[in-house]
């Protein structure tokens, strides 16, 4: 850089968040800190939650170790109303959503964006483990890949960013490994070098889970039904749908006197179907909507490899686009609690071709 630009880098309090804003202060960059808060103060929730008070300490040790300006910004009101608010309703819809991905683009991305606008500043930085290509000419479109540490790539939860997002955007850890960003910290004597591993919980502790904790927050009634087997008999009795997943084992509280586990969510009836039979919760196939493209949209069918989950690997599949702008996914090999209300994110090598969410899946 021949001038001193400036760049707004989110900061979480993580070890990840802290070495970005590092590497770009070494690469000559005017760094600005800017921890979220995304919740309001009568939320009473622990201090460790996702822009909680413990990340909001721990972001201003590291700016004031690396001796740059530290602000925080408030995005409570679009995080209740545009995250929180639907993901309880697909709960008690009988989905599983992930809220993540929704929350970078429409809170996380979206403020710290809005908050360079108002500097006048083009740049803004995370510690997203993920990289961008970037064209040689200005107009060519900014593409989105997995990080160099395949263990610790965040690519899936980024995939829905707009594109305008994306070409102001830098991933100063993207190209490290998760040992190589903690070496750095280590070497830079930074606050957060040890600090645990942040999960970007929007809940944390408390009984029951994130979807529990939203029933609490949105003060919404519970719904208890009945666990069914896959004929329809009744089998016991739950207390409210959006305490359960496609392929759930654990935490059912139904003796059958044999492994069970959930194979549908039937919202209208507010029934949980069990089964034992582990092959039922596997699919050939799902139906996504609401897509979200690198580039173009496709207009004819092709190969690639898609990812149902964060954690699961990404599998050869055909995506055939429909005329009403879903698409209808074929596994090359059928997968296991594929789930409605999920993202998959579609790659091309380790690039991000685009995503959406599951509404369905193909028995």
């Amino acid at each position: 850089m021949t001038v001193t630009e400036r760049v707004v880098v989110a900061m979480s309090g993580g070890v990840d968040s802290s070495v970005a804003a590092a590497l770009l202060l070494r690469d000559g960059f005017d760094v600005l800190g800017v921890t979220l808060r995304l919740w309001d103060a009568s939320a009473h929730l622990p201090a460790d939650s996702c822009g909680g008070d413990a990340a909001v300490d721990s972001a201003r040790a590291v700016a004031a170790k690396l001796g740059i300006d530290h602000e925080v910004v408030d995005g409570s009101a679009g995080f209740t109303d545009q995250v929180l608010r639907p993901a309880w309703e697909d709960y008690s819809g009988g989905l599983t959503p992930n809220p993540c991905l929704v929350c970078n683009r429409v809170v996380k991305f979206a403020s710290l964006c809005r908050r360079a606008d108002e500097l006048g500043v083009r740049w803004i930085a995370t510690g997203h483990h993920a990289r961008l290509d970037r064209g040689s000419s200005n107009d060519a479109p900014v593409r989105l890949r997995r990080g160099h540490d395949r263990n610790k790539d965040q690519s899936y939860f980024l995939a829905l960013l707009s594109p305008e997002q994306l070409a102001r955007v830098r991933f100063p850890v993207g190209g490290l490994t998760k040992a190589e960003v903690r070496a750095r910290a280590r070497a830079l004597d930074l606050p957060s070098a040890e600090r645990a591993e942040s999960q970007d919980a929007c809940f944390t502790g408390g009984k029951g889970g994130f979807a529990e904790a939203l029933r609490v927050h949105f003060d919404a009634s519970e719904q208890p039904g009945a666990f069914v087997d896959p004929e329809g008999k009744r089998l016991g009795e739950h207390r409210g749908i959006h305490h359960f997943t496609i392929g759930q084992r654990k935490g059912l509280n139904i003796a059958l006197g044999r492994r069970a586990y959930v194979s549908a969510i039937h919202a209208d009836a507010h029934e949980v179907v069990v089964t034992d039979d582990p092959e039922s919760l596997f699919a050939t196939g799902l139906v996504a909507q609401n897509l979200r493209w690198a580039g173009s949209p496709p207009v004819e069918s092709f190969d690639c490899h898609a990812q149902i989950r964060y954690r699961s690997p990404a599998v050869p599949v055909r995506v055939d686009v429909n005329a009403d702008a879903t698409v209808r996914v074929v596994f090359t090999e059928p997968q296991r609690a594929v789930t409605p209300g999920q993202a998959v994110v579609f790659y091309e090598g380790d690039h991000v071709l685009g995503g959406g969410w599951i509404t369905s899946t193909m028995p």
